[in-house]
């Protein structure tokens, strides 16, 4: 009978530290409340020569039955100013994606082999605008370790998509035990080498809520870097169903 309690013992060890990292992540993609977000941001672009440019962008994103729906609208520079990229989660997790070009005149679906694409020649790729929203049941969890970074505890869990021929064989993140904030990911190429690195840089509190302000994704492959710094923020504050429309995206303007 003992042996019988150790063995069952070992066998819920091994199971818990997956479920509790998958609970984790869950819990930091889903730690902010609030129905809707509203922010404008500027993104910094630095190239391998140290070269530098900059995005203006207002951001949109509300909470639905089936998934969030995301609206980026790009508001500077000149060249790119209208452009607008939509994203609808779906039921099952997955999300589709589209895009409005101004100079093409028209609305294209972004296909899921484009998902690895460079993002308005940004360092995020299109997957990468959509993965706070990533649902937790695409990928499986590891919890690696714990680790204190900056006097922060944190948890550091693996996440490998269940989906193949997803851009990213692994990603391991870096999550605050106490206030659940993603502060840092590692996103590895297929070749199993690390390619991105996603860092919090600034944290403030709006509206009650521990939100970060200003974020650095780099490319450590290319020696590349997009900022994007949070100029404006708002929660709960009420966005028409109709902008996250095909519609919407083509003509600016609600129906």
């Amino acid at each position: 009978m003992r042996m019988f309690f150790i063995v069952l013992f070992m066998f819920i060890a091994v199971l818990l530290p997956a479920q509790s990292a998958e609970t984790i992540v869950d819990s930091a993609r889903n730690r902010i409340g609030a129905a809707t977000t509203t922010s404008r941001s500027r993104m910094v672009l630095v190239d391998k020569k140290g070269g530098t440019g900059e995005r203006i962008i207002d951001q949109f994103l509300k909470k639905g039955p089936d998934g969030d729906r995301t609206l980026i609208v790009f508001q500077r520079p000149a060249s790119i100013a209208g452009t607008r990229f939509l994203t609808v989660e779906n039921s099952n997790g997955a999300s589709d994606k589209w895009i409005f070009l101004p100079n093409l005149g028209r609305v294209r679906r972004i296909a899921a082999a484009e998902g690895g694409g460079s993002f308005m020649g940004t360092d995020m790729s299109y997957d990468d605008v959509a993965s706070a929203n990533r649902d937790v049941s695409l990928d499986t969890h590891t919890l690696l370790r714990e680790e204190t970074v900056d006097g922060k505890p944190m948890f550091v869990i693996e996440s490998v998509p269940k989906d193949k021929s997803y851009q990213y064989s692994k990603m391991i993140q870096w999550i605050g035990k106490t206030d659940k904030i993603t502060y840092k990911i590692e996103l590895y190429n297929k070749r199993g080498a690390l390619h991105k690195v996603l860092e919090v840089l600034t944290v403030k509190t709006i509206q009650n809520y521990e939100t970060p302000v200003a974020t650095r994704m780099t490319t450590v492959t290319a020696g590349t870097s997009t900022t994007i710094n949070v100029d404006t923020l708002k929660y709960d504050e009420p966005i028409p169903d109709g902008i996250f429309t095909q519609s919407y995206l083509e003509t600016g303007r609600l129906q």
